[in-house]
């Protein structure tokens, strides 16, 4: 079998997008004037829940991204699942060779997670702050099952963002 037809295949399973964020630590913890660390975030379709007892979600991750290597050390992060109407998020936070994230940031309405530190996007369905509880080598990627911390449905309002086919949907 080859990677294309893999790729494409898979391509027909339609999939929510969320965002994925989490703060670095400080340069220096036990220095209060050391810069804080920069904020980070990832847009990812492979996000499932995993268990309701206790609450758990799956985000796959590729192997040695900033992201992974981030988690790997800082075991508090967030999903923010975004609506159809923030696909230039999703787009944004999905480039490569991308600008830094402390830019990407800048003009998105976010407030920051109690539980994380991390930014939760504002008008998102649903956020969940979340703690890694166990990390899966699989492939070339890695399977982060994170505890949920907090859940929260700040907005009402559209239809979720769907991934199909290799581009950005709406539902309906």
């Amino acid at each position: 079998m080859s990677n294309e037809a893999f790729k494409a295949a898979l391509s027909r399973l339609a999939a929510g997008v969320v965002l994925v964020t989490a703060q670095e630590p400080p340069l220096d913890p036990d220095d209060p004037l050391a810069p804080a660390g920069e904020d980070v975030g990832m847009t990812a379709t492979a996000f499932l829940s995993v268990s309701l007892d206790p609450p758990l979600v799956l985000v796959s991750l590729r192997e040695g991204s900033r992201m992974d290597d981030l988690l790997d050390e800082q075991p508090r992060w967030a999903v923010s699942v975004l609506t159809e109407s923030q696909r230039h998020i999703a787009g944004r936070f999905a480039m490569k060779g991308r600008i830094s994230d402390r830019l990407l940031f800048e003009d998105i309405p976010y407030v920051r997670g109690e539980a994380s530190g991390a930014p939760l996007v504002g008008g998102a369905l649903a956020t969940l702050e979340c703690r890694t509880e166990q990390r899966i080598t699989a492939g070339d990627h890695t399977l982060v099952i994170g505890r949920v911390l907090t859940a929260e449905l700040p907005s009402a309002e559209g239809g979720p963002l769907m991934y199909f086919r290799g581009r950005y949907r709406q539902l309906g």
